[in-house]
């Protein structure tokens, strides 16, 4: 086959578009570098990059929510960087509690999972809810080009005060509800909630409560970076099904878990989880 000049620099071309693909990653101080900024804690976003082939950008800022995140330009930002090819990996929710209609800490998404709307008792504003917040910050991303994966948050300490507690909080639910929203192959859902709250399961009380220096939510960077296998593991075996991240992960796989449910069949923590209705809570 014989190259001329301009079919030699469009190879070249596209062979950069596949090398440069970047991921990005949107979160909080649970995700963030420096997790709390209190020297004692790291976000899992720090330790993502060595587990996968394509270069990572944390661009996770802590005590931020879809809605503050939304608000400070910072999901435009990202997608300002964005090009044709990249991956967005968005996981909220440690900070999106409380009701922005009483005392309203500019974080708080209004309650619910569609399209209701609340307003700020301290600026007016039209609050909406997360998963308004989620969906439209991944069709943002979408029209960069970008494929997008909907992250549940990492779960708190759930082996806080000896005993194993691992039912999720109502944010892990709204991610997948945004995901399924959305319905488009271009974003997926991966419950790294789940991912964690396994791991967790297996390593029991002490090992558990060692990861948690200073609160129930953010962790050692001994436990950041088993949050970042955790997902990494969860991506690699499409726990939750196949994302465009899965074939980015650093081979051999560091195995955190093997555990396959949160609890046994009928639990509460299997009951409350969003895959109660399926056959197995399988990893």
């Amino acid at each position: 086959m014989k190259f001329t000049p301009s079919s030699a620099a469009l190879m070249l071309g596209a062979i950069g578009a596949v090398t440069a693909q970047t991921v990005y990653f949107c979160g909080d101080s649970t995700m963030a570098a420096k997790g709390a900024n209190d020297g004692d804690t790291d976000g899992w976003g720090t330790y993502i990059g060595d587990l996968l082939t394509v270069p990572a950008v944390n661009k996770a800022i802590g005590g931020r929510s879809a809605r503050s995140y939304t608000n400070e330009g910072r999901f435009q930002a990202v997608a300002d960087l964005v090009v044709d090819g990249d991956i967005v990996v968005i996981e909220f929710g440690h900070n999106d509690g409380g009701s922005p209609e009483s005392n309203d800490n500019g974080r708080s998404d209004c309650p619910g999972a569609g399209t209701e709307t609340c307003i700020s008792d301290a600026t007016g504003e039209t609050v909406y809810t997360f998963v308004f917040y989620v969906i439209q910050a991944a069709k943002l991303m979408l029209s960069k080009g970008a494929t997008v994966i909907l992250s549940s948050q990492t779960p708190n300490n759930q082996w806080e005060g000896g005993s194993y507690g691992g039912s999720p909080g109502r944010f892990v639910g709204y991610q997948k509800v945004a995901a399924d929203a959305l319905a488009s192959a271009d974003v997926t859902f991966v419950d790294h909630f789940q991912a964690v709250s396994n791991m967790y399961l297996q390593l029991g009380s002490d090992a558990v409560n060692a990861l948690y220096p200073n609160d129930h939510t953010h962790t050692s960077p001994e436990g950041a970076k088993l949050s970042a296998q955790a997902f990494a593991q969860a991506i690699y075996q499409a726990m939750n099904g196949t994302t465009s991240l899965k074939g980015h992960i650093t081979e051999p796989v560091t195995i955190v878990s093997t555990k396959c449910l949160l609890g046994s069949p009928g639990s509460p923590a299997v009951k409350n989880h969003p895959k109660a209705n399926t056959n197995c809570l399988t990893c």
